[in-house]
């Protein structure tokens, strides 16, 4: 695969890769339209009723503003540090919340897949599969997410440049749409950095680009052309069982979606 030509710094490279979520009962979302696609929730799925107050808070906030919305939470945290922390409510109970919360909210819903095996169950439920970064390279993870035909995200590994993603790219055919996402990079130990020329590096790819404000840097960044943020987010972080500090406040979305929309729609005009 030839290696595409890298834009200016300054330069925001043309929207292209765009495909569609939802559609039927569920909210039409457009992934590389002309508007800032917002992907909020929890960090794990914590309940149905949660999940469910969470979402429609989220979803009342960007259809506010005119931001299409698309509900994320995951059913397991893998990759915890320590052994014994709480990873959710597993495969199963998770799709049934995130079938609920699509159903209910008619929202398109999201959510990591850990393993080749759960991407077809997982599909059958969800709008858009996630790859974590940590499992970016995994040829058979990403080929078997490919294969049920759903659109796929995968966040950049942390150790992988930008253009290294040309790579998972190449494993993704059969996919009816792919995106990556910029989620900061190892510096160091302990310590992310993110290069906000990666947003316009990996865009040059052909895809749309998510920035994961949450993970990253605890920074939201639309100026450098981005097409989704990942943000995750809580009614009462202190209490989330997972990411806790890293989670906006739910009562905070909406000033900061404002705030991060006005900018996204300047860079854009």
């Amino acid at each position: 695969m030839p290696e595409p030509a890298a834009a200016p710094p300054w330069e925001i490279p043309p929207a292209r890769g765009a495909f569609a979520l939802g559609g039927g009962p569920v909210e039409r979302v457009a992934v590389g339209g002309p508007e800032l696609v917002v992907i909020a929730g929890p960090c794990v799925l914590e309940g149905r009723d949660h999940a469910l107050r969470v979402g429609a808070a989220a979803a009342a906030a960007c259809r506010q503003l005119g931001l299409p919305y698309v509900f994320k939470a995951s059913f397991d945290k893998a990759n915890r540090t320590a052994a014994d922390a709480w990873r959710g409510p597993g495969l199963d109970a998770g799709l049934a919340v995130l079938a609920a919360v699509r159903r209910e909210l008619g929202v398109p819903v999201t959510t990591d897949v850990h393993l080749p095996e759960q991407a077809a169950a997982v599909a059958e439920v969800v709008d858009l599969l996630q790859v974590p970064a940590f499992l970016s390279r995994q040829t058979d993870l990403l080929r078997a997410c490919a294969a049920t035909g759903r659109p796929v995200n995968v966040k950049k590994g942390q150790f992988l440049a930008p253009e290294a993603m040309a790579g998972a790219l190449g494993k993704l055919a059969g996919a009816a749409g792919v995106m990556f996402t910029e989620r900061g990079t190892t510096f160091g130990y302990g310590d992310l950095v993110v290069d906000m020329r990666s947003l316009s590096r990996m865009r040059v790819l052909g895809v749309p680009v998510c920035f994961d404000a949450t993970h990253a840097v605890q920074r939201p960044a639309a100026a450098p052309g981005v097409d989704a943020l990942f943000l995750e987010v809580h009614d009462d972080p202190d209490r989330a069982p997972s990411d806790g500090p890293n989670m906006v406040p739910l009562d905070w979305l909406p000033g900061l979606l404002a705030r991060v929309a006005a900018v996204h729609r300047a860079a854009r005009d």
